[in-house]
């Protein structure tokens, strides 16, 4: 599914315009991210947890060449699952 996709979805079932679903969407969209952005997690109940994670510095190998290389520490976006959608998609 798409962006457009789940817009289009979203205007369907609540009956509203396009417009006011892109920027529903978006408005959500920009929420996480900000929410993110500060160190902190976004639960939806039911859904999942969105979270920031931390991957170690690490010394991974060059496909091409085989040679060592360093790969810096860094932060990563996680989503863990909530109980009813691990449930919806068994």
């Amino acid at each position: 599914m798409t962006k457009a996709d789940l817009i289009e979805k979203m205007a369907k079932e609540a009956k509203i315009a396009k417009g006011a679903a892109e920027k529903a969407l978006d408005s959500f969209i920009d929420g996480i991210k900000k929410t993110l952005k500060k160190g902190n997690k976004v639960t939806l109940i039911g859904f999942g947890t969105f979270s920031v994670g931390k991957r170690k510095a690490r010394i991974g190998r060059n496909p091409r060449t085989g040679e060592a290389i360093k790969i810096a520490a860094r932060k990563i976006t996680k989503f863990t699952a909530g109980k009813s959608l691990k449930d919806m998609i068994k």
